[in-house]
């Protein structure tokens, strides 16, 4: 199957996407010109708040495979080099904001499901581009998720080497607050916030959860943020703190979230529940079928659209994760074109 036309395509529209601001919560120019391209190229496409959803008519009795990618991106930060918002190919490379996250794996699987929705498969296939993925906005994914058929198994583009990412660190922020009570410095009066605090903060710090993933690690808990006092004479009343929690397969957030409440004293609240850990299982046969053709599964620290997902999926795509949210961000051509064929080598079978 001669896929460079398609790869081609690809690349010319990422510039197109690049070229268009497109940071979290402000995608609607972006999915103007995906949703008219994608329409330009004959495919039946369906505008969710900024979401574009592609699928043909579909076979009841077959399973369906749900490709998705986003089409946001975060702000660029102040140590860009040269112009975010301008597509340039430099040595093979193309340098733009959003273009390795996740652009690179955007356009890529819209190719794949060109390529692929002529085919006698097997499967039903389903490609969505979704919004707000960086922010975990409302939406988003979640706008997107009743509108979907039922899924039964999805491939998340976003930067992973084409290695699959088969399982994935959920995340779960907590406000915390210590009370005490507020009084003169110099008398000693009061009850200070902050000595109050002090005792979860060292806990927090200090304790680990029993169950390690073999793909994700431990559980892991972090102190992020402090905020406490006026002044330096005044015995501080309230000490705020933030709780970044980075959960594996064996802990659910809302189960954390209530160890946590019996273990500190101070006044916790969970800002949400919902980004939760994603794993499927290596039996899977599109994990399987991943290992036959060379691929090494692993493990994900980074969080994605699979957070919100209530099927099994994996990460799989173009470029590289370390390479997310920097400065002269770029995405090898060359990259694109592998991630198109693999993607045809994988699903095709």
């Amino acid at each position: 199957m001669d896929t460079m036309q398609y790869t081609n395509d690809a690349v010319e529209l990422l510039k197109r996407l690049i070229s268009i601001p497109s940071v979290s919560r402000d995608e609607t120019a972006a999915a103007d010109v995906f949703e008219q391209q994608v329409s330009a190229w004959g495919l039946r496409a369906r505008r969710i708040g900024n979401n574009i959803l592609i699928q043909e008519e579909l076979n009841p009795h077959q399973p369906t495979l749900l490709l998705c990618a986003h089409i946001d991106t975060v702000k660029p930060v102040s140590t860009w080099t040269r112009d975010p918002f301008t597509p340039v190919v430099e040595d093979g490379r193309l340098y733009g904001l959003g273009a390795n996250d996740c652009g690179g794996g955007l356009v890529s699987l819209l190719a794949v499901y060109r390529l692929l929705r002529g085919l006698s498969l097997k499967y039903n296939l389903v490609y969505l581009a979704s919004c707000e993925e960086e922010v975990s906005g409302e939406g988003g994914f979640r706008l997107a998720l009743p509108e979907l058929p039922p899924i039964d198994v999805a491939i998340v583009g976003e930067p992973t080497g084409m290695q699959p990412a088969i399982a994935e660190k959920g995340l779960m922020v907590i406000d915390g607050t210590a009370y005490g009570k507020s009084g003169h410095a110099a008398r000693n009066e009061g009850v200070n916030a902050i000595y109050e605090a002090l005792d979860d903060l060292v806990w927090l710090r200090d304790y680990r959860f029993k169950k390690e993933s073999p793909l994700l690690g431990p559980t892991k808990m972090t102190v992020t943020v402090l905020n406490s006092g006026t002044q330096h004479n005044v015995i501080p009343d309230e000490c705020h703190f933030v709780i970044d929690v980075r959960t594996n397969e064996y802990y659910q957030n809302e189960f954390l979230f209530a160890f946590l409440q019996k273990h500190v004293k101070s006044e916790l609240k969970a800002r949400s529940f919902r980004l939760s850990s994603s794993h499927i299982p290596m039996e899977h046969p599109l994990v399987q079928r991943c290992v036959e053709i060379g691929m090494t599964p692993f493990g994900s620290p980074t969080l994605s659209d699979q957070a919100l997902m209530p099927f099994l999926s994996l990460k799989l795509g173009p470029g590289e994760s370390s390479r997310s949210h920097t400065a002269d961000e770029f995405i090898c051509l060359s990259e694109i074109e592998n991630a198109i064929q693999t993607y045809v080598q994988l699903l095709s079978a």
